[in-house]
């Protein structure tokens, strides 16, 4: 990597405007077993992403999540993930490009199918946990990803870290391109996000969250792990659904964005 294209550069994305998304994970989940409380979100967020089957969700679950999104006007998208559902999509993998991209394009299908017989469509794409990381350094990885993506829809935009690999290649194919930014996830000053591993990588305190957010929707700017301001352009801001307290810090997020006159709307 160049110093032009690093994670966090604010070369990266576009300068931070009055708009931004709110996307979360939903449907995490499957079975009896649920993760997210997916309808009160649903009434937060601008753009859902939907666990397609691998790291979480399953056919009924991914339904139910299309149908509650299209009938208040979210957008959907496909979270694409390592086949890794005891791990929750967070444990590293080694998978050939060519079965990883033919299993990201099987989750957007999937996800698909539901979209439409709840009169929307898969309006983008994001991946989830390990392979989020990965292809933000592993070339290959992120090539596998894209071709996936393209294997499915070549017009659907993929969400992904400013500066990464993922995005580069994602641009380079004529994908179109959406940035994102993490209020409650710790920065290293890379720009990359903190491993979940090491101490203070999620952030937990309300307060912080709120404010990191606004920071990060005007000023495109957020403290990183090391206490330096580093430039983190977006488009998007994802709010973890999997924490606790998870619906209320988001309707406080959305009302303090409103109060700082940030327009709370969806990038498609």
């Amino acid at each position: 990597m160049t110093s032009t294209d690093t994670p966090g550069d604010s070369s990266a994305g576009p300068p931070a405007d009055t708009a931004v998304d709110l996307n979360a994970d939903l449907g995490e989940g499957f079975g009896r077993w649920h993760l997210t409380d997916d309808e009160q979100l649903l009434s937060v967020v601008t753009s859902a992403n939907v666990a397609c089957g691998f790291h979480a969700g399953d056919a009924a679950t991914m339904r139910r999540v299309c149908d509650l999104a299209a009938e208040r006007g979210v957008r959907i998208g496909a979270q694409v993930s390592y086949r890794d559902l005891a791990g929750f999509g967070r444990r590293a993998m080694d998978v050939p490009p060519g079965e990883l991209a033919a299993e990201v394009a099987y989750q957007i299908g999937a996800l698909e199918v539901f979209a439409r017989a709840a009169g929307a469509r898969v309006a983008y794409v994001k991946p989830h946990g390990a392979l989020y990381n990965r292809i933000v350094r592993d070339e290959e990885q992120a090539g596998a990803v894209v071709a996936g993506v393209l294997l499915a829809d070549a017009t659907l935009p993929v969400l992904g870290l400013p500066g990464s690999r993922f995005l580069a290649a994602a641009g380079a194919a004529g994908l179109p391109v959406v940035t994102e930014a993490f209020a409650d996830r710790a920065y290293t000053d890379e720009g990359t996000l903190v491993p979940r591993g090491r101490e203070g990588a999620v952030i937990t305190d309300p307060d912080t969250v709120v404010e990191r957010s606004v920071d990060l929707a005007r000023s495109g700017v957020v403290k990183a792990h090391s206490g330096r301001d580093i430039a983190v352009r977006a488009r998007s801001l994802c709010l973890h659904g999997d924490t606790p307290g998870a619906v209320d810090l988001a309707r406080r997020v959305r009302a303090r964005l409103a109060e700082s006159g940030v327009r709370v709307e969806a990038f498609v």
